[in-house]
């Protein structure tokens, strides 16, 4: 059986890489122009939206029963919201970046259960439960996400010299 020669592959030669990495100066300009959104903020707006919802659910229907839904179903998502940021924001939560992955499916995990677990007990604790009503509230906390990124606080505009 005959062999066959292969050619050799030419020697490529190394591109720049599009990717730059920072200096520490611009990593710190960086960061003051892109503030991280606190999850506290989220959790404020969520308590805030649910608490409205309540008030307004109670004022148009008249019936406290819907108001109470209204809330617990909003109540459902900020309480797990707030232990989620608790262990996110947490001391071990940025150890190094394995530890962080690790904790955030941890407490997202904590979080799911926690919510399942309220919309189980809701039946028990809020006399009269609505159960569209609760979703409403459920829903409307839930979306506060969106709301809190766009009303977070701006960054500071820094002076030019």
């Amino acid at each position: 059986m005959p062999t066959k020669n292969i050619a050799a592959l030419p020697e490529e030669q190394e591109e720049a890489s599009p990717v730059q990495p920072l200096s520490a100066e611009e990593a710190r300009r960086v960061r003051e122009q892109n503030p991280a959104v606190s999850p506290w903020w989220v959790v404020a707006g969520q308590a805030g939206v649910g608490v409205v919802a309540a008030l307004l659910a109670w004022a148009f229907t008249g019936r406290h029963n819907v108001g109470w839904s209204v809330a617990y179903g909003a109540l459902a998502v900020v309480v797990p919201a707030a232990v989620f940021a608790r262990g996110l924001t947490g001391r071990f939560a940025s150890l190094n970046a394995g530890t962080a992955a690790v904790g955030f499916l941890l407490w997202e995990m904590v979080k799911i259960a926690l919510t399942l677990a309220m919309l189980a007990m809701a039946p028990r604790l809020v006399a009269g439960l609505s159960w569209p009503a609760l979703l409403v509230g459920l829903v409307l906390a839930m979306k506060v996400y969106w709301v809190a990124l766009a009303f977070s606080p701006r960054p500071r505009q820094t002076k030019l010299s």
